[in-house]
């Protein structure tokens, strides 16, 4: 009787865990807040984009509402500026007002939060709160605030417990301020790209050594490696944990980076194991690629390390393709072609060059 309740348990939850996936809205589209002006600005942009996302038969926006430190919902830990801005704007809450404008159609609304970067800004509140100590870093010599910038942006370090709290502070805000949202999608769950190579802080430094017992680090070791990739996958653990407790029926998606090799063994980002394990519902993978048959080939690859593409979204650049919408017809076409979901990246590059806008909203697509 033990065993027969057993496995119908068992039964259950991989039921109830396909029917979260297999579910899934199958065309996707980013919202992001750097075009001009954003869209939760303005509520006839609201409205347009709705409006776009019915021609386009999309059914997700990914809404970007923290970026560079900064939050377009209310906060008390991050910079609210920009929130107060697009309320003041529009005389009430933006992304309420999307969110209720796209449920009326059908569409869901995921908040989409660029975690560990701040972007190039040196004002951000994590820095003002506690300085350089919380930038990941490599060991050569800083002598100002801007030597700690990788990529022209500044890394959180995720091996530090006030970055994680400071961060599960923000999720808990969002989740707080919005009962309505369909899900929480985390980007830049990542170390920067390993040359040079990173997570040189004191901090994180001293609670590897204390861990380990250890004098020193090397930086080709397996453990160092291990670790950094570790804390990267701990501080996504602690945010899912707060989003259950909080939403337990909210979908919960992280990006990746591609190809795989970067996202392991550079950025430290193990989106393959988050996804097996089940601590995400889905990943929307960053397939940025010009050359169509390499696009293809990310494609081939993701579905060989996911064994069926049920719980991943492509991502198609059409920020990248703006100027060459003719790739961009190309690689959305075969990512719906090779039984893909697809999301275009993003909805402000869309709508600078008409034919990228008229290919997504033909009739017979």
């Amino acid at each position: 009787m033990h065993r027969f309740l057993s496995l119908l348990c068992l039964f259950l939850f991989v039921f109830s865990h396909e029917a979260r996936t297999d579910d899934l809205p199958h065309r996707a589209l980013f919202v992001s807040v750097i075009q001009n002006p954003p869209v939760l600005s303005d509520r006839q942009g609201i409205m347009n984009l709705v409006d776009f996302a019915g021609k386009a038969h999309a059914q997700i926006f990914f809404v970007q509402i923290y970026y560079k430190g900064q939050a377009w919902f209310p906060s008390k830990i991050a910079d609210a500026g920009p929130y107060e801005q697009c309320r003041k704007a529009l005389g009430e809450d933006p992304l309420k007002l999307l969110i209720q404008q796209a449920h009326r159609h059908g569409i869901q609304v995921h908040a989409w939060l660029n975690l560990l970067s701040l972007g190039s800004n040196a004002q951000a509140n994590f820095i003002r709160k506690y300085g350089t100590d919380i930038l990941t870093r490599n060991l050569n010599e800083k002598k100002a605030l801007e030597d700690f910038k990788i990529d022209k942006q500044y890394f959180l370090e995720p091996g530090d417990r006030r970055v994680r709290d400071d961060l599960a502070g923000i999720v808990k805000e969002v989740l707080s301020a919005y009962p309505d949202l369909d899900g929480i999608q985390f980007d830049y769950i990542r170390y920067p790209d390993m040359h040079p190579h990173y997570g040189y802080t004191k901090v994180n430094m001293d609670h590897f050594k204390k861990k380990y017992g250890l004098q020193s680090i090397e930086e080709e070791s397996a453990i160092w490696k291990d670790w950094k990739r570790t804390q990267v996958t701990e501080v996504l653990q602690k945010l899912v944990n707060i989003v259950h407790q909080e939403r337990p029926h909210m979908r919960v998606s992280t990006t990746g980076c591609m190809p795989y090799v970067r996202a392991y063994y550079e950025a430290y980002q193990d989106w393959g194991t988050w996804l097996s394990s089940g601590l995400i519902d889905f990943v929307t993978i960053m397939d940025y690629s010009a050359d169509i048959k390499e696009f293809e080939r990310w494609i081939v690859a993701i579905k060989a390390k996911t064994g069926n593409l049920s719980r991943v979204k492509i991502s198609v650049g059409a920020y990248k393709l703006v100027h060459s919408p003719e790739i961009f017809e190309q690689e959305y076409s075969r990512c719906e072609k090779m039984g893909a979901a697809c999301a275009v990246f993003h909805y402000g590059s869309v709508l600078e060059n008409p034919e990228l806008y008229k290919f997504l909203t033909s009739s017979d697509r």
